[in-house]
């Protein structure tokens, strides 16, 4: 009983960071994962988590376990934030592709957030969730938290980082969102600059052609096209993205934790 008592307050922690990244983390977060699944999932992984890294300290249950715990709050939400980030590089992608089709008049309701995306994104950002199943991507994301038991414990109550550390890692995560956004639309938006200027050429050539009534399907349809034809250098990209998620999971921890 007594060593039960002891490890109760380690468990607790562990379970808090693990349950704090699976409100925001991809796949995790999403409303039609039970809530009771989360939590089970949680303290199976905390229970492997305590018989196999034991505490280097004992924990007490004394006021500063409070800060301890809101640390551990604060250690896996960051962790699923810096997931989701770098995961909704592939919406910002559908969302340059649907102005260029002309679809950004027209937004969808994401299931998992409650909030209208745009139709592109939204199926690209589906398909990405679908692949990233399909390669164990969530127990990779599993996996990365259990590193951070490693570089930044639970019973460490102080960060090590500094403000400008912290601040850079942001600065260099919005970035790199922005890059792999950019690098997943530009085959299909440079093509659909091409059409447009196709288009405008027919126009000037062609004073009598409606080309307002022949433009939109022509884009829809090319765009439709280059979706398909442009699916494997999406899934390509997509492994790409994945390994810079995990490496960004483990700099931010590394930050964290003055490693």
């Amino acid at each position: 009983m007594n060593s039960i008592l002891e490890v109760l307050p380690y468990f607790l922690l562990v379970l808090i960071r693990f349950t704090s990244f699976f409100l925001i983390a991809p796949i995790f977060s999403m409303k039609g994962m039970p809530n009771q699944f989360k939590i089970g999932l949680g303290v199976f992984i905390a229970l492997i988590a305590v018989s196999t890294l034991p505490a280097e300290e004992p924990i007490v249950l004394d006021a500063y376990y409070t800060f301890m715990v809101i640390k551990e709050i604060g250690v896996g939400l960051a962790l699923g934030f810096t997931a989701a980030l770098l995961l909704y590089a592939v919406q910002v992608a559908g969302a340059f592709i649907d102005f260029q089709m002309g679809f950004a008049i027209a937004n969808v309701i994401d299931p998992q957030t409650g909030a209208q995306v745009p139709i592109i994104g939204h199926f690209k950002y589906m398909m990405a969730l679908l692949f990233m199943l399909t390669v164990n991507g969530h127990h990779m994301l599993l996996d990365g938290v259990m590193h951070s038991l490693r570089l930044f414990p639970v019973e460490t109550m102080t960060f090590a980082f500094e403000a400008g550390d912290l601040s850079s890692f942001i600065s260099a995560l919005f970035v790199q969102m922005f890059t792999i956004a950019l690098q997943i639309a530009l085959p299909i938006v440079g093509a659909l600059f091409l059409v447009d200027v196709a288009l405008g050429i027919l126009a000037k050539t062609v004073p009598q052609l409606n080309i307002f009534a022949v433009g939109f399907p022509v884009k829809i349809f090319t765009g439709f096209v280059l979706l398909l034809l442009t699916m494997p250098i999406f899934f390509y990209l997509l492994q790409f993205l994945f390994e810079k998620i995990m490496m960004s999971m483990a700099q931010l921890v590394k930050i964290m934790g003055g490693t």
